[in-house]
């Protein structure tokens, strides 16, 4: 985790975020000072953001918002009251309407960002000014240390190529906290092909299969919010196992980027998960993230206990070598 200490200061009103990073203080400079990169990790797993305007001058403005899995919205805007590249920038962060107008009745926080070069690469640190204790723990009550670690800890995939960053790796369990598990898996193909291969059914029969020794028996697919999505599998020839199958509704499409599902096992009352499915493309290769919400600690680690993992690789490896090869 690139954070490596949070220190709170009620009595000088400060929150102070020192991470490290291992690339040059221009690469991290680049990363925030380019919208679309800031996209990638400003917000934490689950709430990505979108910036919709970007003025990166001394009294300009940058406005977004983030997008919860289930349709929610937080939005935000920087002024920057300081730019010197690479080394400092200063911003006013605050809460916004979806034009980007501040909203009065929550507080403003004034964020400093310093970058300095290491032996292994840079350090960033970032110190908030708050108005008020009071301000300080309304933030903190709100999540805000949690999601700056979540936050922080996504932009390694940013600074590195996603080939050397995720090539060869294949699929990667991140516990994120007792209810999160983010999954990964690089995939050398197109998104748009990736994204077919999740909502076409011709395409998913041939490749989201798990192991080998197993077949689809039943694939309705869900493309649009409020519609309903179920797949089945059972062992063929010999291979040992019982019949299964998942059902679930979903709650968000941002085609071909983005879909959050929820997901049972089917003929149970649950528990039910939640399936936030994230895919990026860079230099023809797709990294597919899929963040896992969990109703508890038990639950995600009964889950993971079943193979889960392995079942998703032999997927991925089928993709690659049936479809995105083609």
């Amino acid at each position: 985790m690139p954070v490596t200490d949070v220190t709170t200061d009620t009595e000088n009103l400060t929150m102070t975020v020192t991470a490290d990073f291992a690339a040059p203080v221009d690469r991290v400079w680049s990363a925030y000072s380019d919208p679309r990169q800031l996209e990638r990790f400003w917000g934490p797993p689950g709430w990505p953001a979108t910036f919709t305007a970007w003025d990166h001058t001394v009294g300009g403005r940058a406005n977004y918002t983030m997008n919860g899995p289930r349709g929610e919205r937080s939005s935000g805007t920087w002024e920057f009251l300081a730019i010197e590249a690479p080394s400092r920038f200063e911003v006013i962060d605050s809460f916004a309407d979806d034009e980007g107008k501040p909203l009065e009745d929550f507080p403003a926080t004034r964020m400093t960002f310093a970058f300095e070069p290491t032996d292994e690469g840079t350090r960033m640190v970032s110190t908030s000014h708050f108005p008020s204790v009071e301000a300080i723990e309304q933030l903190v009550e709100m999540g805000m240390v949690e999601g700056l670690r979540m936050s922080m800890a996504q932009l390694d995939t940013v600074l590195q190529n996603l080939r050397d960053f995720a090539q060869g790796k294949g699929t990667e369990v991140e516990l994120l906290d007792d209810t999160h598990v983010r999954i990964t898996r690089l995939v050398n193909g197109p998104r748009e092909l990736v994204w077919r291969a999740y909502n076409e059914e011709d395409l998913m029969r041939k490749w989201m299969l798990g192991p080998d020794g197993w077949e689809m028996t039943e694939c309705v697919i869900a493309t649009a919010p409020g519609e309903k999505h179920r797949t089945s599998w059972a062992p063929t020839g010999g291979t040992e196992g019982e019949a299964f199958g998942f059902e679930g509704e979903v709650l968000l499409v941002d085609a071909p980027r983005r879909a959050v599902t929820t997901e049972r096992m089917i003929g149970t009352d649950g528990p039910e998960t939640l399936n936030d499915l994230n895919l990026y493309e860079e230099d023809g290769a797709t990294l597919i993230t899929l963040l896992i919400e969990y109703p508890d600690k038990e639950t995600r680690d009964m889950i993971l206990a079943t193979g889960m993992a392995e079942g998703m690789e032999a997927s991925y490896a089928r993709l690659e070598q049936e479809l995105l090869t083609v």
